[in-house]
Formats: C-alpha cells, structure tokens, sequence
C-alpha cells in the first residue's frame, strides 16, 4: 500500500505531466500548413496565424498554462457551460474566442481536438488561394 505522502507527491507529478505545456502547444500548432508564429502584442502572448489570420493565442507567463482558440459561437458557449476550464476569450471577442486553462482535469485529446478546430475553422474561411 503507498503511503499518503508517496501519492501526494507522485499524484502532483502525475498530474502535471497530463497537462498540456507550452511547447506541446507550440508543436501542435507550428506542424499545420502555412502557420507561422510572433508576439504582435508583447513579449508574453505567443500568436499563431495561418496565413495571417489568428488561430490561436498563448499566454507564456500563465501559471497554469492558458490558450485562446477561435471557435463557432453556439459552440463556444456550449463548451464554457459544460467545462469549468473553458472561459469566455480573454481580451477577445467573447461570442467567438474561448479562453482554455491547461489545468489539471483537462483532458490532452480535448484540448487538441478544440487547436484542430480553431485552425480549420480559420484555414477553412481563407480564400482558395491562400489555402
């Protein structure tokens, strides 16, 4: 049997290895088509576009990790209701940005899925020549 200690310290680990980092983020995203990446608004919010158009904002100083991702709106507030990690978009328009906090609970598969969807919902609005 482990002892309360041993799984406090092992649970703090095990949790902080299911959450999502920011270089996990990072790789995700910079593996899509056209996507490139700059700090247009300062030096602590990481922005990637494909093809000039934003999909996804990543706060470097949040503790714990933060990310915006675009997303439909009916959507959107669907997923602030049912996730407690899932905010309105900071600093963006609330009826289409979504703030998600990597926190632990979140599962990986999730939060992948919502960055997949962010890019396609950008990539899928650009016009065919930009595609």
């Amino acid at each position: 049997m482990i002892s309360g200690s041993i799984f406090k310290i092992f649970g703090q680990r095990i949790k902080k290895l299911l959450r999502m980092n920011v270089e996990e983020i990072r790789e995700i995203c910079l593996a899509k088509k056209n996507v490139e990446e700059s700090f247009p608004f300062n030096e602590t919010t990481l922005v990637f576009k494909v093809s000039g158009k934003m999909f996804l904002l990543l706060a470097l100083d949040s503790n714990p990790v933060s990310f915006n991702v675009k997303c439909e709106p009916a959507k959107a507030i669907e997923l602030r209701t049912k996730y407690h990690f899932v905010l309105p978009g900071y600093h963006m328009n609330k009826e289409h940005w979504n703030t998600i906090i990597c926190e632990p609970g979140a599962p990986k598969a999730l939060l992948i899925n919502w960055i997949n969807d962010s890019y396609d919902l950008v990539y899928n609005s650009l016009p065919k020549k930009l595609r």
